[in-house]
């Protein structure tokens, strides 16, 4: 049997990251990779048996590089804090790992729950992120602050995808929404530098990313979490884009004099 790391990104994850280190107490070790974390994230993870390093946040890209260099095994799973692996995905895993797996990139399925039911729609089932599951040294993460892609590594690299799915949690409450979609609008900006934006711009980039989840992906058939999602997104991409106009134009006040009595 071929031995496996887990890598667990987290921030800030205190309600989230023990079960998400629970899903995954059955590979060979468990890397928690913290960035400042000040509410009990690092030591909940630490009590469970992970593994916790400590590593300043300068994007996703460069976080994730980060955490597969921290990694022992020569293979390696992918778990965010918001993610459960299912006994599915295990045993999957665990019986290509018996073998040799015919590919050494894997994308994993994830099945989303959001406001108490399983998401249908919204391009959400199954989605997915970066592949998952991979042999150390076959791809790498580009460098974006977030969203951030992926590029494989000599000619022999190939990709398959797992036929069952991991769990995921993306939003605790409607205020995580507000949350990541002001953190997320932020981080996007960046990758906006050198484009001409406008706020025009912003608003249709905002309306099509909610038409896009809404109707085009089928969100309608998820009532009011179909909504709220397509929403979220609607925000996200319009702030996205109305914060890089806002750099762009570096609106400073307008002068003042000092006041003094006459």
């Amino acid at each position: 049997m071929q031995k496996i790391s887990v890598y667990i990104l987290a921030f800030n994850e205190a309600e989230k990251v023990k079960a998400a280190v629970q899903s995954v107490l059955w590979a060979d070790e468990v890397v928690l990779i913290d960035s400042g974390s000040t509410d009990r994230t690092a030591e909940i993870a630490a009590s469970l048996g992970a593994r916790v390093l400590q590593v300043p946040f300068n994007g996703f890209g460069d976080l994730r590089n980060r955490a597969v260099e921290a990694c022992r095994y020569d293979w390696i799973f992918s778990l965010d804090a918001d993610e459960r692996c299912t006994a599915q995905v295990r045993d999957e895993i665990l019986k290509l790992l018996a073998g040799t797996p015919p590919c050494n990139v894997y994308r994993v399925p994830r099945r989303n729950y959001f406001m108490g039911r399983w998401i249908r729609g919204s391009g959400w089932y199954p989605n997915f992120r970066q592949p998952q599951l991979f042999r150390k040294g076959s791809m790498r993460y580009s460098l974006e602050p977030v969203h951030e892609g992926f590029e494989l590594i000599g000619s022999s690299a190939t990709v398959g995808t797992l036929g069952n799915a991991i769990w995921q949690f993306p939003f605790r409450n409607l205020e995580e929404i507000v949350h990541k979609a002001n953190r997320y609008s932020s981080l996007g900006a960046q990758k906006l530098a050198g484009k001409p934006v406008s706020m025009a711009g912003a608003v249709g980039h905002g309306l099509w990313a909610f038409l896009k989840h809404y109707i085009f992906k089928c969100g309608f058939i998820d009532g009011w979490a179909g909504f709220v999602i397509a929403f979220g997104n609607f925000e996200g991409t319009y702030y996205r884009y109305a914060k890089r106009y806002e750099e762009n134009q570096n609106w400073a006040p307008p002068p003042s004099e000092p006041l003094r009595r006459e």
